[in-house]
């Protein structure tokens, strides 16, 4: 008996653990750790709305219901709300992206390398920089298939473009949309997805110079506008040489507003064509191991100042753009406010597929890897931007990180000062007021362009002729 205390201790002892073991809660799983962002031999789609406005993408502000495809991408991707284009047009803009370098060094700066009386010459990288390595050039090297799928005109392979890539895809005629380069990339997807592959789409669908197949629907246009303007390329090209020549153009509101639906309706319409693209792609069963990156090359003016188009400002609706990246790592979903720039996605895509890069090639990169902002980490600083338009004007700008924005047009020595934040659509030019920090900017601008082998001070600059469209030079 006198071993009982003890031996029912023990029981109860041992009942009360087995009791404790099956009704304990269970510790919470590790949680992961953020994403490596790391994603060797992986597949990149990069792809191009041109002339696409930053806030004209509902993800990016814009209260109109135009980009629902866009905007679900958006919410599974890194965004960066500030994401400001080198350059105001397609030609030097696009360049960039392949190269990494501002186009004052891979000097594809305008359509014509020679343009006067006695010659005409074409622009070609591969004569103006042939230093440079592309983007496609790397990833060939690293046993990727290159294709590019485009809608001709300012990324034609003629300039260079086509460097580097295993095929290349050019419509015959100008400013072609998505419904012609879409099928061709698909084509190439379908014959080529078994291997790691870099993919580049392009299509012209909101462009001034783009007609849509089968004609536009006025679908977001007043029903009592009395339809003075049609909306057609030509209208549009008249607007804009007109707009070039008079410095300002002569509309009524009605028609302000007409083609703003006009360019919300081409939105919608290339909006619709990226899904048709996506919904073929889920097919291949690649997601998992793709990158898309989402972007514009620039922006375009609806009488945000004036006048229509692109190219001969450098104000934020020519310059800022929509940038989107969204990685195979669903967690890897964030917002960027800091201000980024074009220059910045080459080497982001180089850092985030952690591919064998050639010394000359990393020497060469002028941008900075955006997967610190991915991380959370603070990128902000200056960035500038450079248009020499038809040598219908040269202009630099810097924009600061607390979002004072400094234009400087050469050919007249005048300069822009604005303020961002309190006046983000630039309409009060404060260079004469606060002429300190106009001085400040401006010589940080020229610093900049000296940096890289461009004393803006060495030259004189005289406004010309070096043609885009085949209406001009004549």
């Amino acid at each position: 008996m006198r071993f009982l205390v003890p031996a029912v201790a023990l029981v109860l002892l041992l009942s009360a653990f087995a009791l404790w073991s099956r009704t304990r809660t269970t510790p919470p799983a590790p949680v992961p750790a953020p994403a490596a962002f790391k994603y060797k031999d992986h597949n990149v789609v990069f792809v191009s709305f041109d002339a696409l406005r930053a806030g004209n993408v509902g993800a990016l502000g814009n209260p109109r219901n135009v980009t629902p495809t866009i905007d679900a991408l958006a919410r599974a991707s890194v965004t960066f709300r500030r994401a400001y284009s080198v350059a105001s047009w397609t030609v030097p803009a696009s360049m960039t992206w392949f190269t990494g370098v501002y186009p004052s060094e891979h000097r594809m700066t305008n359509k014509f390398a020679v343009y006067n009386a006695r010659e005409q010459k074409p622009a070609n990288l591969k004569e103006l920089a042939p230093d440079l390595v592309t983007l496609a050039d790397i990833f060939k090297a690293n046993g990727y298939a290159t294709g590019g799928f485009t809608g001709n005109a300012g990324v034609s392979g003629g300039f260079g473009y086509d460097q580097g890539f295993d095929a290349y895809y050019a419509p015959t005629g100008k400013f072609g949309g998505l419904n012609e380069s879409v099928p061709q990339a698909l084509d190439w997807l379908r014959a080529n997805h078994k291997s790691k592959f870099f993919l580049f789409l392009h299509g012209y669908d909101v462009h001034g110079q783009h007609a849509p197949a089968g004609g536009l629907d006025y679908r977001f246009v007043d029903k009592d506008y009395d339809r003075r303007y049609t909306g057609s390329e030509h209208e549009q090209e008249l607007l804009r040489e007109e707009g070039l020549d008079r410095g300002r153009l002569n509309l009524r509101d009605a028609d302000v507003k007409f083609w703003r639906a006009v360019y919300d309706e081409k939105v919608q319409r290339a909006d619709a064509r990226f899904a048709a693209f996506l919904k073929e792609f889920d097919k291949l069963g690649i997601g998992g191991k793709t990158l898309f990156v989402v972007t514009s090359d620039h922006g375009t003016e609806l009488h945000d100042h004036g006048r229509f188009d692109h190219g001969f400002t450098l104000y934020d609706e020519q310059a800022r753009v929509p940038l989107f990246v969204k990685l195979p790592d669903a967690r890897a979903t964030t917002a960027v406010t800091d201000q980024v720039s074009s220059i910045d996605v080459m080497p982001t895509i180089l850092d985030l597929l952690d591919v064998q890069v050639p010394e000359r090639a990393l020497r060469q990169l002028r941008g900075k890897s955006l997967v610190p902002a991915m991380k959370g980490e603070q990128v902000a600083r200056d960035l500038f931007a450079e248009t020499d338009y038809r040598a219908y004007t040269h202009k630099r700008a810097v924009i600061a990180p607390d979002g004072w924005k400094l234009i400087y047009t050469l050919e007249s020595r005048s300069r822009e000062l604005y303020d961002l934040t309190a006046d983000p659509d630039e309409t009060r030019n404060l260079a004469a007021t606060d002429k300190p920090r106009a001085d400040e900017l401006q010589r940080r601008l020229f610093a900049h362009f000296e940096a890289i082998g461009h004393d803006l001070t060495a030259r004189t600059w005289e406004i010309g002729l070096n043609p885009v469209y085949a209406s001009q030079g004549k």
